[in-house]
């Protein structure tokens, strides 16, 4: 019998209550930065975590069921009243975390695909998206050091490894024009510009 099948298993207890939730809800923010709706669904997998436990207590899914949903309504409220308060800020989130992403060489497509994942409005994300050419370069060039291709290869790549490279750009996002820039450029301009954009 394994570890997990000899302990016993957690009471269900009582549904968490919209004071709990909130107390959860301040507790992942103190640690986590976090979107309205990914906020909701940290508090929405803690009401699935109940409901689990208290199905298999036999308490009835109807009663289940109804607790579940009242305690949608309540989350709902909790998230849009800690967005009020300004602790949920899903532009400053969206706009770090795209400066983030666009330095660690993530293209402005991965960006918001990321982005949209976290549940971050279109009109949000594309507000928060690094602007310009120079901008997704920088970022392309920063995806060849951390793949060590283009100026950061480590023997001189051949037709092979160039298209290979390539390919890597275009599953990154990259436009074909200016994945072919970021890898012809010179290891010594490609590190500079790597250099003035975090000077930037």
């Amino acid at each position: 019998m394994s570890d997990a099948q000899s302990r016993p298993r957690r009471a269900a207890g009582p549904p968490p209550n919209a004071a709990r939730l909130r107390e959860a809800a301040l507790a992942h923010l103190a640690r986590f930065a976090a979107t309205e709706a990914g906020l909701r669904r940290v508090l929405e997998r803690r009401v699935a975590r109940w409901a689990r436990a208290a199905e298999a207590e036999g308490l009835p899914r109807e009663t289940i069921a109804a607790s579940a949903a009242a305690l949608s309504a309540e989350i709902a409220s909790i998230a849009q009243s800690l967005v009020a308060a300004g602790a949920v800020n899903d532009a400053a989130f969206a706009e770090s975390r795209a400066r983030r992403l666009a330095r660690s060489g993530h293209s402005r497509r991965a960006i918001a695909a990321h982005l949209a994942a976290k549940g971050i409005e279109t009109g949000t994300a594309n507000a928060a998206l690094p602007e310009g050419e120079e901008a997704e370069l920088l970022a392309a060039i920063a995806f060849c050091r951390r793949r060590r291709i283009g100026p950061f290869a480590r023997v001189a790549p051949d037709a092979p490894a160039r298209m290979k490279a390539l390919a890597a750009l275009a599953r990154g996002g990259f436009a074909q024009g200016l994945a072919r820039r970021a890898l012809a450029m010179e290891p010594d301009q490609a590190e500079e510009m790597l250099l003035a954009g975090r000077r930037g």
